[in-house]
Order: C-alpha cells, then sequence, then structure tokens
C-alpha cells in the first residue's frame, strides 16, 4: 500500500508515467547478494531509460517488508515506458525476478523455489564479472599500446625498436586473447576451493592455448607473451577471490594472493634451471646474472606493480594528467627501477642501465616531465635498439587493476 501511494504521488506531480522496479527477497539469499541485484537492475533500467532517450524526472528508492523498490517518473508516454520494460524483461537474465510496473501494467515475478534465486544471481554475476575483467584487460592492453610516446615500444607516433610488429600487430593480438582473460577468471572461481597450485597449472595449460591464439592473430610475432603470463595469474587470482556479493576488487589484496599461486611453480622452475642448459634470453640471464624476471616477480606478488606502477599512476591521475600521460609516466617509473629482461637481452647491461638512469634522472628532475622531453627518451632508446617490453607487461597489469579497482 505504501508503494502504490508513493507512485501515485509521483504521477501526481509530475503528470508522468512512472516505472518502478521491485525486487524482493525471503532469506534464501543474502541481503548484500540482493542489494547488488537490486542495484544492477535499477542500472540496467536506467540505460534502458538513457538509451530511449527517456528523460527520468524524479527517481525515488523506497524499502518496502523484505526488498527494495525504485520508482522513476518519466517523460515519455506510457507506450514508450512500456517498451523499455519490455525490453529489459527480454533481454536481462535477472529481470524476471523484479516486480515492473510499466506506467500501466505490473509484469510480476516470476517466484522462484527456495535458494532458486540466489542460485540464478550467483551465476548470473559469475559470468557478469568474467565478462567484465575480460573487457577490462583488453582495454588495459589496447591502452598500453596506444599510450604515446613510449621509449623504444610500440605506440601511436612509431614502432619503437621493433621492425616485425605495429600498432596493429598489437590490436589483432588483443582481440584474440579477450576469450582466454574470461577463461582464467573462470579456472580461478572453478578451482577456489583447491590448492593455490591447481589453479596456477589450469593457468598454465590455457595459458598455452592463449599464446597459440596470439601467434595465429600476428603471423608469428610475440606481442603478449609476457602479458599472458602475467595478467593471466592476475585473473586466476580475481576469481579465485571472487564472492557472487562483492568481488575483490583491492589490487594490493589481489597482487598478494598471486603470490600464492606462482611461487611454488617459480621455485621448480628456477631449480630446474640449474640442472639443464638455458633455452631463452630470460633463462640464460637467469644463469649469468640471477635476474628472476617476470616468474620471480608473480613469486613475489608483482611488487613492480604494487610498489610501483600503480601508485605512479594514480598521482598522475590525482594530478590532472590524462590517461595517456598517466600511462606513459607510470612506464617511465618502471623502466627507472625495474631490471627489464627484454632491455638487458636488446642491449645489454651497460646500455640497459644507461637507460634506467636517464629515465630516473628525468623524472627526479621534474616528476611529471612533458611528454616532449619523453619522446626524446624514445628516440634514444629506438638509436640503442632498446625496448622495455617486460615493463609494458606491468604497466598493463597496473591499468587493469586501476580499472577492476573503479568497476
Amino acid at each position: 500500500m505504501e508503494l502504490e501511494r508513493a507512485r501515485a504521488a509521483l504521477r501526481e506531480r509530475y503528470g508522468a508515467p512512472v516505472i518502478s522496479a521491485v525486487l524482493r527477497w525471503d532469506g534464501g539469499e543474502s541481503e548484500l547478494l540482493a542489494g547488488r541485484a537490486f542495484r544492477a537492475g535499477t542500472e540496467q533500467l536506467e540505460a534502458g531509460l538513457a538509451g530511449a532517450r527517456l528523460t527520468v524526472l524524479a527517481r525515488r528508492e523506497e524499502p518496502i517488508p523484505g526488498g527494495r523498490a525504485a520508482l522513476y517518473a518519466v517523460e515519455g508516454t506510457a507506450r514508450d515506458t512500456a517498451a523499455v520494460c519490455a525490453s529489459l524483461r527480454e533481454g536481462w537474465p535477472l529481470a524476471g525476478l523484479f516486480d515492473l510496473e510499466d506506467g500501466e501494467n505490473i509484469l510480476g515475478a516470476q517466484i522462484p523455489p527456495p535458494g532458486e534465486a540466489r542460485r540464478r544471481m550467483a551465476a548470473y554475476f559469475a559470468l557478469a564479472d568474467r565478462e567484465r575483467a575480460a573487457a577490462l584487460v583488453t582495454r588495459a592492453l589496447l591502452d598500453e599500446v596506444c599510450a604515446t610516446p613510449k621509449p623504444g615500444l610500440v605506440d601511436r607516433a612509431n614502432n619503437g625498436s621493433h621492425r616485425d610488429m605495429s600498432l596493429f600487430t598489437f590490436t589483432a593480438s588483443a582481440a584474440a586473447l579477450a576469450p582466454y582473460w574470461r577463461r582464467c577468471v573462470q579456472i580461478g572461481q572453478d578451482t577456489a576451493e583447491q590448492g593455490p597450485e591447481e589453479t596456477f597449472r589450469a593457468l598454465r595449460r590455457a595459458g598455452q592455448g592463449a599464446e597459440r591464439a596470439m601467434f595465429a592473430a600476428t603471423g608469428g610475432v610475440n606481442t603478449h607473451k609476457g602479458a599472458i603470463f602475467t595478467l593471466g595469474i592476475i585473473c586466476g587470482t580475481v576469481g579465485r577471490l571472487w564472492r557472487p556479493e562483492s568481488p575483490c576488487r583491492d589490487p594490493e589484496t589481489i597482487l598478494a594472493q598471486c603470490s600464492a599461486l606462482a611461487a611454488g611453480a617459480a621455485r621448480r622452475d628456477f631449480a630446474a634451471l640449474r640442472d639443464t642448459p638455458p633455452r631463452t634470453a630470460g633463462e640464460r640471464l637467469y644463469a649469468e646474472q640471477g635476474i628472476t624476471g617476470i616468474r620471480g616477480e608473480a613469486a613475489q606478488g608483482f611488487p613492480s606493480v604494487s610498489q610501483i606502477a600503480l601508485p605512479a599512476l594514480r598521482r598522475a591521475l590525482a594530478a590532472g594528467r590524462s590517461r595517456n600521460d598517466a600511462a606513459v609516466l607510470a612506464l617511465l617509473s618502471l623502466i627507472a627501477r625495474v631490471a627489464d629482461t627484454n632491455m638487458l637481452s636488446r642491449g645489454g647491461p651497460e646500455a640497459a642501465r644507461s637507460a634506467a638512469e636517464d629515465c630516473a634522472r628525468l623524472l627526479e628532475g621534474d616528476a611529471m616531465p612533458s611528454m616532449e622531453a619523453v619522446s626524446r627518451l624514445d628516440e634514444a632508446f629506438i638509436r640503442q635498439n632498446l625496448s622495455p617490453g617486460g615493463c609494458a607487461d606491468l604497466l598493463s597489469a597496473a591499468l587493469f587493476l586501476w580499472d577492476w579497482s573503479q568497476a
């Protein structure tokens, strides 16, 4: 009765149709999960109204016994509002749990058996969060390659120190890898009750398939092998920490848990290298100089992301720099402080150390240097054939975690 009076009051005040969305829960699902479903429902409804170009004149939320209601006075006809509600009912999996009044008619909720509402909500958010994480990783990869200027790396201005790849090689690779990120989150969700090394083993198998997809998309060019490893572990950890009521979005918590996934495998990999000749540039650097590279980063929970890239990204964004410039500045911070195996293998220790010192000096002179100054570094890196590809992967991880924390 109170809800009907609230509807009538809005109709009388604004002389317009009133849409209401009502979700009730009876204890079969937690209030946190039901609250998340209610917020998702109102977001879907508001997106539908915006897509139909219907102006919301007023919005009210009303607590009701065992649930919550959202009421919208809408500038439009009853036919317009009915079309939006019908579209929501047909196109959104959880709409059947809501009572919807479309301005004239009430579309009643489908009352599920006990526990079924929770199951449906949990299944919906499990999939929705996988999709959201995959979209944000893909965005991070695209934003990383598009950030300009980047010393020695492919960007919108040039191909850096590379002759076998371009901006379009990276976009093709990023598109091909989108299903892999969803799979990594799902692996984490599915193995959350098992030991972390079980999750890591499943991620490693999925990563091998992702590498094949990358090489097929790029004609054999290695654009994202490091990102497949780094972001695969991070996505798997996002899945392990996932709860339907509220996914873990704290970057520090996620990165700390990555260590549990990767530490055992890293120890075994490094032990095996003591008894076998190195096959890759990274393995040679470990054998000769003890540089652990990205496997060491993963085993420690990616400290270069949590302690260097993310703080630099936050500072730059807080200072009002664009996303492009913030990404470039975070990359400079990484180059200045990370032993990048790509830099070492392409230029040797002296050139890599000198380039890192150049980045450090630039940041010491001005914590927010101009992009013109960074362009001059880019020219120097290209002359020396240097490419900080490992730092680029860490930057992608930071961009994803920043966006995931804001989602």
